[in-house]
Parts: C-alpha cells; structure tokens; sequence
C-alpha cells in the first residue's frame, strides 16, 4: 500500500492535476480578497526598479506569483529539484511564471541540490531583464534569512525587493515554516516597506549586516500585513 502511495505522489498525471488544482485554487483566492497596498503606490516605486529580485518568506508564498500585475513584466521563480517542488512548478507555470530549478542554499549541499547552476542562471535571467522571485529562508529555518539572496544581490548588481503578502481568512500549519493556507472571500494585504542594494565590492561583513537587515525587514513586512488584517502573523503562531 505504501508503496502504491508512494508511485502514485510520484507519478507526472497525479503532480499535473494537483499543480492544476492548486494554481485555479490560488487563483480564486487573488480575485476573492480585496487588497490593499502598502504603501499605497508600492508599484511605482518598484517599476523603476526592475529587474528585481524578489524575496519572500517560505511558508508565506502562495500568492505570490500574482505581484506580477503587468504581461509586460517577465519573471522566474526558484523552486527546489524535490519532489514537493514538482506540484509547486506546475502551479507557478500555469499562473504564468518561469522556473529555476536548484537550490539556494549555499550549505554542504549546494551542490548535490543543482544551486551553483541555479545561481548562474538567476544572474543570467536578472542580466535579461527578467525579475527572479524566491524565499529567502535557510533551508528548515524559519524566519533566517540566507547568504544566497545577498550574494545573488552583489553578483547581479539588482535590488532585493522584499515584500510580505496576507489575508484576513488562512489556515496555519504547525510545521517548521508555519505554512499559511491563504483562503477566499475576505481582505488581503501586500507591504513592501524598501529595496535593498548590495555593492559589488561587499566583504563578508557588510554581506552578513545586509543579511540582518533583510532579515529584519522582511519580518517588519510580515507583521505589518497581518496588522492591517488585524491578524496574528506567524511569529504568533
């Protein structure tokens, strides 16, 4: 039995129906909610920016993929080579995202996880003119950012844009993110509070306080939307 499961989460028609499902779910849930901005003109500020690289907390990425507010506007997000990433790159692809895969840790597996060619081609796609969104956690970390956003930053010569997204309706699992299951029919909230710019020259000081101040904004990003929801964000969990 166990192995029939195990085939069957494996097998390419079952992770196309859920990549399906998931991503006309998602889809409903961003035409359901009413968002507000903040701050309120956080388009115009970026749209001067771009390419950007985007970066978001794990567990709090579902909506994500609907920033992309213009055709115009392209755009590639990095999902990991696991097997729970195959249904998240079939959902991302349907709502009109690109994909990298690899791993942006830059641990002991960095390279057993694809991310030395995911890095080289996050760069080449940010040199193109193509935003690159991922999560900015360390692997199994909740709320730590890593070295790879930064290094990434300071290779491509792009801002980090770090942004939070909530609604008012979710249900939050007790797993190591806290994932938060966004659902339909209430308030949503979209914070970018400021760009993050990493010189070329940074040494592994400035690298590791720009890490912090990432860190840090992103979890002020993440307490502001869950505010204005009047919400307890996952911190509070």
């Amino acid at each position: 039995m166990k192995k029939l499961l195990r085939n069957t989460l494996r097998s390419s028609w079952f992770q196309r129906a859920v990549g399906f499902l998931a991503a006309e779910y998602l889809r409903l849930v961003w035409r359901t909610n009413r968002f507000t901005f903040d701050p309120p003109d956080v388009y115009d500020i970026v749209e001067p920016q771009i390419p950007a690289i985007f970066a978001f907390w794990h567990g709090q990425h579902f909506l994500t993929p609907f920033i992309k507010n213009k055709d115009s506007y392209r755009a590639k997000v990095l999902i990991s080579r696991h097997r729970d990433g195959e249904f998240n790159a079939i959902a991302v692809e349907r709502l009109g995202i690109g994909l990298i895969r690899g791993s942006g840790d830059h641990g002991g597996a960095f390279h057993r996880k694809g991310g030395v060619g995911a890095f080289r081609e996050m760069v080449h796609t940010l040199q193109d003119g193509c935003n690159v969104a991922l999560t900015a956690d360390v692997p199994k970390r909740s709320r730590v950012a890593g070295l790879g956003i930064i290094m990434l930053a300071r290779e491509s010569g792009r801002p980090i844009m770090p942004f939070a997204m909530a609604t008012s309706r979710f249900i939050r699992l007790k797993n190591w993110d806290r994932t938060t299951i966004n659902l339909p029919f209430g308030r949503g909230a979209l914070v970018g509070i400021k760009e993050i710019h990493v010189p070329a020259d940074a040494d592994a000081a400035m690298m590791e306080t720009l890490r912090l101040e990432l860190e840090e904004t992103l979890n002020e990003a993440t307490r502001r939307a869950y505010a204005h929801l009047g919400r307890p964000g996952p911190e509070d969990a």
